[in-house]
């Protein structure tokens, strides 16, 4: 019978050691995966600026990686995952050899693919030691890059098209006037028209129509059920009285607009019914930029988005601090009349989202000539330059061109999911590996 016991025990302890123990190292597996994964999606987000990506942006990826890995725990959630756990690595090639992923300070500027690998160590088995197994190591890897979106999220205001080919006539990194007249749609001295992408119906969870529905859509992460382009033909849809598909309205008054606008640089008014941080997030930075006037802060007149200016950072390196908009020498009065209260850098740090950089669509604004609605001929990204300004019922502000949202190394993001090859929405992080 002591025989039979201790052969039957040894099986059963054998057993029992594959089930907990391996268990406990598949569970680590899943723990380990989810912060790759989750590690890997967030350093792709920063790697926006191909064919050639400048090297602070490795450097922002694998910031942002580590971020959010050293964020999950393991060992049934008891422990935390260390930063010296985690490796972030950059290659051109998703199939090349382990020597070609190389860190954010030596990446090559063609590397598009990030990969993440978290590993832990030293995981003693609590059965399998009496079979000899020691301590053991599970890793996990992901591998994530930027790829078009199914869908394009875009805030309800419209460029109008200056000309032919891919960007229609706008120039990469050149600013562009949001010039108009409040009250009169009319009016409008720069390239720039407030639009709704479908007048006949309601944007979920955005109602009362018209501006308030519009100002609810800017507040918010924007629409994200746009029409594709039309990149040729009219609006006119021959007996049906609707327009075309591809076709945006033209707004009528747009004061509400204001508040909705300014809070996505942190800038927040007091008053029941306007934007809050808690539910109109600021962007990572509310730094203004301007060339002439109270804002000229930034003499170069264009790309504030990657450019230098001695004593100024770019549009990138206040997004990397959190520069609040009331660090911006001249911007507060006589620039505000209204009581507008900025953002900490604490704010813009830990509720901070992509709020400046928008998906906008570029339109044939000469077909709102007699008509109430105008083809969409492209989607663009830009950069919200400064706030919202206003004197009287005149509106200042200026944008600056990044490019065709759907073209590789765009820097907007949508909150729409990855896409096939055919799709065109922005890019966005999605997990190849």
């Amino acid at each position: 019978m002591t025989v039979l016991v201790a052969v039957v025990l040894a099986v059963v302890l054998g057993f029992a050691g594959l089930a907990v123990d391996g268990g406990r190292l598949y569970l680590a597996k899943t723990e380990l995966q989810n912060a790759a994964d989750a590690c890997a999606l967030a350093a792709s987000q920063e790697l926006a600026g191909a064919p050639a990506i400048p090297l602070q942006a490795f450097q922002r990826a694998e910031a942002a990686g580590l971020a959010v890995a050293v964020r999950h725990r393991a060992d049934f959630q008891g422990a935390p995952i260390a930063a010296t756990q985690v490796a972030v690595r950059f290659s051109d090639n998703l199939q090349g050899a382990s020597s070609a992923w190389a860190a954010a300070d030596v990446a090559a500027a063609t590397a598009r693919y990030a990969r993440c690998t978290v590993s832990r160590d030293r995981i003693a088995p609590w059965f399998m030691q009496l079979w000899g197994f020691g301590e053991q190591t599970v890793t996990a890897q992901a591998t994530a890059t930027l790829a078009p979106a199914q869908t394009a999220c875009a805030i309800p205001m419209g460029m109008c098209a200056l000309g032919t080919g891919a960007d229609l006539g706008y120039v990469r990194n050149n600013w562009y006037g949001v010039n108009f007249s409040e009250g009169n749609r009319n009016n409008y001295t720069g390239n720039f028209r407030w639009v709704d992408f479908d007048p006949s119906a309601s944007t979920p969870g955005c109602s009362g129509g018209g501006a308030q529905e519009l100002a609810c859509i800017l507040a918010g992460s924007g629409q994200c059920t746009v029409p594709p382009p039309r990149t040729s033909g009219s609006c006119s849809s021959a007996g049906t009285g609707k327009p075309a598909p591809g076709c945006v309205g033209q707004t009528g008054n747009i004061s509400s607009l204001e508040t909705a606008y300014n809070s996505r640089f942190g800038l927040y008014r007091n008053g029941n019914g306007n934007p809050q941080v808690d539910t109109a997030p600021p962007d990572h930075t509310g730094m203004a930029y301007g060339w002439s006037g109270s804002q000229g802060n930034w003499p170069l007149g264009r790309n504030a988005w990657g450019g230098s200016v001695a004593g100024v950072p770019n549009y990138q390196a206040a997004r990397a601090a959190n520069t609040p908009t009331s660090n911006v020498a001249g911007l507060q009065p006589p620039f505000y009349t209204n009581p507008y209260s900025p953002s900490t850098t604490a704010q813009h740090r830990d509720s901070g989202a992509a709020r400046r950089l928008v998906t906008v669509p570029i339109v044939d604004c000469g077909s709102f000539v007699g008509s109430q609605h105008a083809p969409i001929r492209a989607y663009a990204c830009v950069l919200l330059l400064d706030p919202y300004r206003k004197q009287g019922q005149s509106v200042r502000s200026q944008i600056e061109y990044l490019g065709r949202s759907d073209q590789p190394g765009s820097p907007c993001a949508s909150g729409g999911v990855p896409g096939d090859q055919g799709s065109v929405g922005p890019l966005v992080p999605a997990l190849v590996q």
